[in-house]
């Protein structure tokens, strides 16, 4: 088991080489920010990284605290699920609400994830690495053909 402190440095060295890891890769070297994450342009739609005990995710999360909003988003959004889902093999997983542990914030998610990894196997962060770079380009690249609908949906209704 970890202490705060040590659990603290372990993130540390895991964000810092992965940090690493992306400015060094082909598909990354000639953009000036990596990826997206939360500058989708859209208020509550964020690119996101997660890594625990069990798995790893890249996510596209719904997070605005307007509920009406949320869900109106995630809608729009399944009528694009083709796009979106666009080479990922296995699909995404569409979760209509999820609640965060750390602050109990209700959201919805779409997501793939790498099972069976654990962020305290430092032998495991290369495949961490490949599954985060792969699946985010991917999602950002798919979120990207759909992103002026979704703005000009919520717009409308909202």
């Amino acid at each position: 088991m970890y202490s705060k402190k040590e659990k603290k440095k372990l993130m540390f060295d895991f964000w810092d080489i992965f940090k690493k890891r992306c400015a060094v890769h082909p598909d990354l070297q000639m953009k000036k920010k990596n990826f997206i994450l939360h500058r989708t342009k859209i208020k509550g739609v964020a690119l996101r990284f997660d890594i625990g005990r069990t798995d790893a995710k890249v996510i596209l999360e719904l997070q605005n605290h307007n509920e009406k909003y949320r869900l109106k988003a995630f809608e729009v959004l399944e009528n694009y699920k083709v796009i979106l889902e666009n080479g990922f093999k296995n699909g995404l997983i569409w979760e209509f609400y999820y609640q965060r542990p750390e602050s109990g914030q209700e959201v919805c998610r779409i997501y793939t994830k790498l099972k069976n990894v654990d962020l305290h196997r430092q032998n495991q962060w290369p495949d961490i690495y490949n599954f985060f770079i792969e699946n985010m380009i991917k999602l950002e690249e798919n979120f990207l053909v759909v992103r002026d609908i979704l703005e000009r949906e919520l717009k409308d209704n909202f």
